[in-house]
């Protein structure tokens, strides 16, 4: 997921991700300050920091921490669902004066692993191979594990739907026997109305 947004100093936005139980997810993220002189987005934001907090679906707080205006930050999910990941500025000025314009560029990255170059290119070339063999498996397993909690949504759903179309489906019998016993009654009430009458 990349991505930009303009913000306000100060405001938080915030994103949803679905993401596996024990996944990685690593983010990048740049801030620019609106330059209000040339109309234009400055290259970064010098002095400005970004709260980064991560909470988890059961509303528990799995990573919060303060960054500079350009940086990373991880975590490791241990619940499949619905994570949701908000920055804020850490500006000092009050909300009423904090009017200048952010544009957060973000960049995240589920179940992914970099290789490092550097790293690659210091071994040999047996180790290189069994090194990218490493970084394939871990990115087979991820495959596997998105798979997994994907196939466990869907079977959630087919229940959900199954136990929806079965309400329906009692819900309309109720209704046709409400209506027959209404008509046997609406039948009944006229004819011995009728009766009493001495039309029939």
């Amino acid at each position: 997921l990349a991505l930009y947004f303009h913000s306000g100093e100060r405001e938080e936005k915030c994103i949803i991700e679905d993401i596996p139980s024990d996944t990685l997810v690593i983010g990048n993220y740049k801030v620019q300050r609106w330059d209000i002189h040339n109309q234009e987005f400055l290259e970064s934001a010098p002095g400005l920091g970004m709260f980064v907090t991560v909470t988890t679906p059961s509303a528990e707080i799995l990573l919060s921490k303060l960054y500079g205006p350009e940086g990373t930050f991880s975590f490791t999910s241990y619940l499949s669902g619905e994570h949701i990941v908000c920055l804020q500025s850490n500006s000092t000025r009050f909300v009423a004066f904090a009017g200048s314009k952010l544009r957060i560029h973000l960049d995240i990255r589920v179940g992914e692993h970099f290789l490092d170059e550097s790293v690659v290119q210091a071994k040999d070339k047996v180790n290189e191979v069994n090194f990218r063999l490493e970084h394939l498996i871990e990115q087979i397993n991820h495959i596997s594990k998105e798979q997994n909690y994907e196939r466990e949504r869907e079977e959630k759903f087919r229940k959900t739907s199954e136990e929806t179309n079965s309400n329906i489906l009692w819900w309309a019998i109720v209704q046709t026997l409400i209506l027959i016993s209404i008509g046997i009654w609406q039948i009944k009430s006229l004819r011995d109305f009728f009766i009493s009458k001495k039309l029939v």
